[in-house]
C-alpha cells in the first residue's frame, strides 16, 4: 500500500447537472488508485454529508465532482475548513473558473485575447446583439460546464428562445462571438502546459453528447498547429490559468480563427477524466499514463498539510 496517502476519498458524483459525468470521471481514478495500491475508496455527497470525511477518517481527497457545489469554490471552501487537503484549485480559482463572465473580465483586463460578447437579458436587442457579435453566434449560461444549456445561434430569431433556454440553467446568459477556424484545448499539470489537442466533433459543435458519448468526435494530438503557434498559446494558457489563480491541475479550452489567430474560450479547474476525456489524452502525448498521470495529481496534496 503507498502508505503517504493514507485513506483517500474519491469525491465524485454530487447532484450537479454533471452528476453523470462525475461519476463516470470518479470511476476511472479510484480503479487507477486502487491499481496503485492507493487506499481509495468512492465517496459521494448527494449520499452523505461532507462531515462523514472526517468521521471515516479520510486523510485527503481526490476532487472529481463536476459543475455547481463540485467546482466553483464551494465545496473546496468546505474541505479547508475540515481541514483536509485535496486535489485541484483553490476556493477563488474554482468560483471565478466556474463563472464564464468572471473568468471572461479578469482574462480581459490583462488583454488576453478572448472572443467578443455580450451580455443578455429579457429585454436585450436581439437586433443590435446581432449587429454586434455577427451569426452564428453562441448563447450560454454563465455558470454550467459540458455545454450544459450552450445554443448555436444562426439566426436573429433563434435569439430569444435560445435566451428562454440558457436562461433555465442560470440567471446570468452570454452572447458569444463564433470563432470559425477550429476549437483546441491545453491541459495545465502543475507549471506544465501539455500538448494541445485539435476537436473536431461530427455534430454541429462541441455539445455534450459529442464530449462524453459519442465516438465519432475526432481528436488530434499533436494538434497540428506550427510550432511557434502552440507556444505562443501555451504561454497565453499558463497566463490565462495564474490569473485566475490556478493551481495543482486544469484546462483552458481556445479557438483560432481563419488567419490563424487564438482566442482563449474558457477554463476547467476539475477537468473530465472519462474513457473521451481530453486531459489523459494530452497526458498520453507527453508519455504519461492514466494511471500515473491520476497520481501525479493526487501528489499535488502532499503538500498541502499543515
Amino acid at each position: 500500500m503507498m502508505k503517504q496517502y493514507g485513506k483517500v476519498a474519491v469525491l465524485m458524483g454530487g447532484a450537479s447537472s454533471e452528476r453523470e459525468i462525475s461519476l463516470m470521471s470518479g470511476s476511472g481514478v479510484l480503479a487507477a488508485l486502487q491499481a496503485h495500491g492507493v487506499d481509495a475508496h468512492k465517496f459521494d455527497p448527494a449520499e452523505k454529508p461532507l462531515l462523514a470525511l472526517k468521521d471515516e477518517g479520510f486523510d485527503r481527497v481526490f476532487l472529481i465532482l463536476h459543475g455547481p457545489f463540485g467546482e466553483d469554490g464551494t465545496v473546496q471552501g468546505a474541505l479547508q475548513v475540515l481541514g483536509i487537503p485535496y486535489t485541484g484549485c483553490g476556493v477563488m480559482a474554482s468560483a471565478i473558473g466556474m463563472d464564464k463572465l468572471r473568468t471572461k473580465l479578469v482574462w480581459k483586463a490583462l488583454d488576453l485575447p478572448i472572443p467578443d460578447f455580450v451580455l443578455l437579458n429579457a429585454d436585450s436587442d436581439w437586433n443590435a446583439v446581432t449587429a454586434r457579435l455577427g451569426l452564428p453566434l453562441f448563447v450560454k449560461p454563465a455558470c454550467e460546464g459540458s455545454s450544459v444549456g450552450v445554443i448555436k445561434v444562426k439566426s436573429m430569431d433563434e435569439l430569444a428562445a435560445a435566451f428562454a433556454e440558457a436562461s433555465r440553467f442560470d440567471d446570468v446568459v452570454l452572447a458569444e462571438q463564433f470563432i470559425g477556424g477550429g476549437e483546441y484545448t491545453s491541459a495545465v499539470l502543475g507549471d506544465q502546459v501539455l500538448p494541445a489537442i485539435k476537436i473536431e466533433p461530427a455534430t454541429e459543435f462541441y455539445d455534450y453528447d459529442a464530449k462524453y458519448f459519442r465516438d465519432d468526435t475526432v481528436y488530434r494530438c499533436p494538434c497540428g498547429l506550427p510550432a511557434e503557434v502552440e507556444a505562443q498559446v501555451a504561454h497565453y494558457v499558463k497566463q490565462a490559468f495564474w490569473a485566475i489563480g490556478g493551481t495543482s491541475w486544469g484546462r483552458v479550452d481556445f479557438l483560432m480563427d481563419e488567419a490563424g489567430k487564438p482566442y482563449l474560450l474558457e477554463v476547467n479547474t476539475a477537468p473530465g477524466m472519462t474513457s473521451h476525456s481530453l486531459f489523459p489524452m494530452a497526458a498520453r502525448q507527453a508519455g504519461m499514463s492514466y494511471e500515473d498521470l491520476v497520481l501525479r495529481i493526487l501528489d499535488t496534496t502532499l503538500g498541502s498539510e499543515e
